[in-house]
């Protein structure tokens, strides 16, 4: 089958530009989408159903241009199963997109001898014992991010359930659903790794890449983390599930069940840094580093505080010199206690206080000087860090400027936007979610850059008096001009950056429904102008190697034709934002989260092929 009767030949170059002029128009225009029910003809409903696994390799049709040094491989994991049937006979089914069940997706780009490439598509489920669970009991037993709650559950079975969630088995550290980010050779788990070895027969894959004449160059090790302390390993050739471990390996202290997902490495020493959570009547955060030369981890800062609350903190900022811990509004009920009350994150959270603030801890991470600043903005709430940079604030002066780009939202209610009634419009679920005009708002994402001076001569231990939060903000860029799941060009992590690319809410879907290249020095935008019904999945750049300016690259993204029921790998030119190329499958792969490129470094010119 040719490319073009997979996918259809690929389009002509198609972008909208837009200016900072247009920002407040465009928003407002977004805000009626919403009130107008515009997002009623937006198929979703493949991304959600009748999901299936590939184990592969299997070979995928390519249309246009894919270029050779964008060689490697593409890892992708998020939800992928939300129904299941049940020994009883009965359905049980997932209340929140964030809860399906973990399915890690691999791309193999492979250049060949004519100068382009070909690609190779797996998958597969890490849920398996999840599922089971699920099968024989009717009802999910575990945590979840946001699972609604058996309405005949009774007090005594839920007391009874909070209980036993606090004394896991280790074997049940497998029925763990760990589906957001993938992490690739992550230092200190060595001990940990491969830990089923000898327990259970690892499965094999029908066809073997050797046999198919590829051979992609896969790393060493890749773990999938999501915002508590475990992690799940999967085996980087056929995805299954073959080891976890919790922070407590890493360190002792690291004791806690909470943590974020989106870990930060140091992009010149490959160190990683998180935090760990611990909650109880003395909640006490702890910021870490794992150095990737060692494997050793150090505790760079303890916080336990009562002005310091414990909260649903998806990700983290790293500077040069920084580790900056940022707690917004989403504040756990009685100290994180409510958690296992609640069997889920999201109905543990406070509601939403407007006169709670947004604190800021800044933690140095060279010189063990543990918290060095602390700063407070408007109280708000964020799932996705950008990245964070340093300048030197006078040149008479010791003092630094730091700078933190983040996506924001007015109120963590957004989150409640993303359970499957409302994405896919279950008994008018959506229009009764939107039609309140402050959560409509609020549910809209702005790309915000924060500027903190830090002075290495003042006190750390508190707040400073009468803080202003509005000096801090340096701009905010409302959507659509910017949007969900960030990313920039890797080579300026912890650098000054000009260009995030991120995927924005127009309303014309109950997700993410567009492609955003955002100027952060212009404020001007670049939409890719998608088709009605292809939703994007979160943008990973490739740069182009040895390329001199920040948007020499591509963007690898996974999209959902909701038509037809079928997704592909799409390739942009990062500083056009025009399809090159694209890879589709004969399916629709489920809409999931984040992705890892990991680069071959095996590129092969059509003069060496031809040699």
């Amino acid at each position: 089958m040719s490319p073009q009767e997979v996918n259809g030949a690929v389009p002509e170059k198609s972008t909208t530009f837009r200016t900072q002029a247009d920002e407040h128009a465009d928003h407002e225009e977004t805000l009626q989408n919403l009130r107008t029910g515009k997002y009623d003809d937006w198929p979703n409903e493949a991304a959600f159903h009748g999901l299936t696994e590939e184990r592969g390799p299997v070979k995928i049709a390519v249309a246009g241009n894919m270029p050779t040094w964008a060689a490697g491989s593409l890892f992708r994991t998020g939800p992928g199963l939300y129904k299941i049937d049940t020994d009883a006979g009965a359905t049980f089914e997932m209340s929140h997109w964030f809860d399906g069940l973990a399915h890690t997706h691999r791309f193999d780009i492979i250049p060949n001898e004519q100068g382009s490439v070909e690609v190779f598509y797996s998958s597969r489920r890490q849920g398996q014992e999840m599922m089971e669970v699920i099968k024989k009991q009717g009802t999910w037993p575990y945590y979840s991010f946001g699972q609604k709650a058996d309405p005949c559950l009774g007090l005594f079975s839920k007391a009874m359930a909070a209980f036993k969630g606090l004394r896991e088995s280790p074997e049940e550290k497998w029925h763990n659903n760990i589906n957001v980010v993938v992490h690739v050779n992550p230092p200190g788990l060595d001990a940990a790794a491969g830990n089923i070895a000898g327990k259970r027969k690892l499965a094999v894959t029908e066809n073997d890449p050797k046999m198919l004449g590829h051979k992609p160059e896969l790393p060493k090790s890749i773990w999938i983390s999501t915002d508590n302390c475990t992690m799940k390993q999967i085996d980087p050739k056929t995805l299954e599930p073959i080891g976890w471990a919790t922070q407590d390996v890493l360190h002792p202290e690291l004791k806690g069940p909470m943590s974020c997902a989106h870990a930060q490495r140091d992009p010149e020493t490959g160190d990683l840094f998180n935090y760990n959570l611990e909650l109880g009547p003395k909640p006490t955060y702890r910021v870490f580093r794992v150095e990737a030369s060692t494997g050793k981890t150090e505790i760079l800062a303890t916080i336990r505080e009562p002005i310091v609350s414990p909260a649903y903190i998806h990700s983290l900022f790293l500077s040069p010199n920084f580790v900056v811990l940022c707690i917004p509004t989403s504040h756990f009920g009685l100290n994180g206690t409510q958690i296992p009350w609640e069997r889920n994150l999201l109905d543990a959270l406070r509601p939403y206080d407007p006169s709670r603030k947004t604190q800021w801890i800044v933690i140095d991470r060279k010189h063990g000087k543990g918290v060095v600043a602390r700063f407070e903005t408007d109280g708000r709430f964020f799932f996705h860090t950008v990245n964070s940079f340093e300048e030197k604030a006078d040149s008479d002066s010791s003092d630094t400027n730091l700078f933190c780009d983040v996506i924001d939202f007015g109120s963590h209610e957004f989150i409640h936007s993303l359970y499957l009634d409302v994405i896919l419009d279950r008994d008018s679920a959506a229009k009764n979610f939107y039609q309140d005009e402050k959560r409509a708002r609020n549910s809209l994402a702005h790309l915000t850059r924060y500027q903190f001076t830090i002075n290495p001569d003042s006190p750390a231990n508190k707040l400073p008096t009468n803080p202003d939060p509005k000096n801090h903000q340096v701009f905010r860029i409302p959507a659509p001009h910017a949007g969900e799941l960030p990313t920039i060009n890797p080579l300026y992590a912890t650098k000054k950056h000009r260009y995030v690319y991120s995927l924005p809410f127009r309303g014309r879907s109950t997700l993410p429904d567009a492609m955003v290249k955002t100027d952060t020095e212009t404020r001007e935008v670049l939409f890719w102008d998608n088709p009605k019904g292809h939703t994007p999945g979160e943008a990973i750049f490739v740069p182009r190697p040895g390329g001199e300016e920040e948007d020499d690259g591509v963007l690898l993204s996974v999209v959902l034709d909701g038509e037809k029921g079928k997704s592909y790998l799409l390739c942009l030119d990062a500083k056009t934002m025009t399809e090159t190329g694209r890879a589709g499958v004969d399916f629709a792969i489920a809409l999931g989260f984040h992705g890892a490129h990991v680069p071959s470094g095996r590129t092969v010119t059509r003069m060496e092929g031809q040699e």
